[in-house]
């Protein structure tokens, strides 16, 4: 579980926000990406593949405009029979990475439920994982390694929740067990969130309680919002324990977060 929450947040700043005309234009265009999204859900599967492949990614990349997130990234996403596995700050995670890369992640079952983005999740392949059925993971692990085989790029957040950017969690192995059984390449893939001037931000977090109409709302909110993706060296080793440890340092040391060892002695409070 993770240990962040509306203490990681930084408080309001109004100069830092857009104005109420230039929200309004944001959300409106959100909305009609969202109604195009539904049109787009029904007509994905007698597209041609080769559209499919075009069409998603290219809606995730004019949400992200809706949105007024600019992305960067350092290196190059793999193309196909790989494993990606990125720290998770927030629910945008999802929507930067298939903007990028079309892949098939990996979500807990809630995400079923969340509007149109779940019924996206759905037909790009998303696997599912009950994480309170530990009897579950195996089945899980070998539909991965048996998709990865296949060629195709799976997307995981081994940390299992969302953390502040600031601080990070310990990064779950099952995933990487998968990646070995198939003999796929594993590629970390840090996220880290900006503001205009280039500072680390946690305010694009989705923490908490915080509702995903919520955090929609407070992303819209931000003026020159920029997610920087570094693209880090593929790893190597055959033990998924290890394997996890080391993607989880690569990232952190990208990042510049603080691992959950270092925070535990203060669990009330985890500063922005």
């Amino acid at each position: 579980m993770s240990r962040c929450g509306p203490d990681c947040l930084p408080p309001r700043d109004r100069r830092a926000e857009v104005g109420a005309a230039r929200l309004v234009l944001r959300l409106a265009l959100v909305v009609a990406l969202l109604l195009a999204g539904c049109a787009l859900v029904l007509v994905l599967p007698v597209l041609r593949a080769g559209w499919r492949q075009r069409a998603l990614p290219g809606w995730f990349r004019m949400l992200l405009r809706a949105l007024g997130v600019r992305v960067v990234i350092e290196g190059r996403m793999p193309g196909d029979g790989a494993l990606v596995v990125s720290n998770h700050v927030s629910w945008l995670d999802v929507v930067v990475l298939q903007a990028l890369c079309p892949m098939r992640l990996l979500a807990k079952v809630e995400v079923r439920s969340w509007p149109l983005l779940g019924a996206l999740a759905g037909r790009v392949g998303t696997v599912y994982i009950d994480r309170d059925r530990l009897t579950a993971l195996p089945g899980a692990v070998r539909r991965i390694a048996a998709q990865l085989r296949a060629g195709a790029v799976i997307g995981a957040f081994p940390e299992g929740t969302t953390w502040c950017g600031r601080a990070s969690g310990p990064f779950r192995p099952a995933v990487f067990q998968a990646a070995l059984d198939a003999g796929a390449r594993i590629l970390p893939v840090a996220l880290r969130f900006c503001t205009e001037d280039g500072e680390p931000t946690t305010a694009a977090a989705f923490l908490g309680d915080v509702t995903l109409v919520g955090s929609l709302l407070a992303v819209a909110r931000m003026r020159g919002l920029r997610v920087e993706v570094v693209v880090l060296p593929q790893l190597v080793g055959g033990d998924r324990r290890e394997l996890a440890r080391t993607a989880q340092r690569a990232i952190e040391a990208a990042t510049g977060s603080t691992p959950l060892r270092h925070v535990e002695a203060e669990p009330h409070r985890l500063t922005a």
